[in-house]
């Protein structure tokens, strides 16, 4: 048999006891192994993913990761990796049971994101801006901030909190770091959303390509209130960080 036989055999068994032993190895000493394993993985997706697994009790929550880790191929160690994979397996490969809340995929995702902003590596291009600038210099979305609709408000969800129906309005907001490398969110209007929806599909705008976008998005408003409010919300957004100055 094949090294990488072996090494197949060996990952079929850690994944699912149900396969055939490995030649040369005991149930016992292959548990070890496997335990080590499943540990690993459930630290890390525990780790990326504490409010949801806050919703569901030891028990149902290792059955849950079980299931990630017999049934989903993960292609990378890394943490962060992990932490993507257990957010698509849960999208394309899981079933959801009657334990599992309506909001599950939402909050999950939103999760996910917060651990992506916050490992988001620096752009070298990106620079804190100052108001003085915001006219002047290209401008475009932190690379450590991302902009999210949902139905539910993750924001919220505890175990005290547990929505069983979708909120009234779709749920917009920026997930960002600030310059204390905090992580935050900041609840968008649709307006707002719309403009950093916009932006994120640039490398980078002027305030002028911006105000341009939006005269002609919103025809019927009044172009110098348009400018006024564009700028004010740019100003707002500048401090937090969301908003960067692109140097060129």
């Amino acid at each position: 048999m094949s090294f990488i036989s072996i090494q197949n055999n060996f990952m079929d068994y850690i994944r699912d006891p149900a396969s055939p032993l490995p030649d040369g190895m005991t149930a016992e000493r292959m548990e070890v192994y496997r335990d080590l394993f499943l540990n690993n993985i459930s630290g890390f997706v525990s780790n990326a993913f504490p409010v949801l697994k806050s919703l569901y009790s030891s028990s149902q929550w290792r059955r849950l990761v079980q299931t990630f880790f017999k049934q989903h191929d993960c292609q990378s160690p890394f943490f962060s990796d992990i932490a993507e994979e257990f957010l698509v397996f849960l999208q394309d490969e899981y079933e959801l049971k009657e334990q599992d809340p309506p909001f599950m995929l939402e909050l999950a995702h939103y999760e996910w994101l917060e651990l992506l902003v916050s490992i988001a590596l620096d752009n070298p291009l990106q620079d804190f801006i100052e108001k003085a600038d915001i006219a002047l210099k290209p401008l475009c979305l932190s690379s450590s901030a991302k902009v999210a609709q949902y139905a539910y408000a993750v924001q919220h969800i505890s175990v005290d909190y547990q929505p069983t129906e979708p909120a009234k309005t779709p749920q917009l907001f920026c997930v960002y770091r600030d310059k204390a490398h905090e992580i935050n969110f900041l609840a968008l209007s649709p307006l707002t959303a719309q403009v950093l929806g916009y932006l994120s599909q640039f490398e980078s705008l002027t305030l002028a390509e911006i105000n341009t976008w939006l005269q002609q998005t919103y025809t019927s408003m009044e172009p110098s209130y348009l400018q006024q409010g564009c700028l004010d919300l740019l100003v707002e957004l500048s401090h937090k960080g969301i908003i960067c100055e692109y140097k060129v």
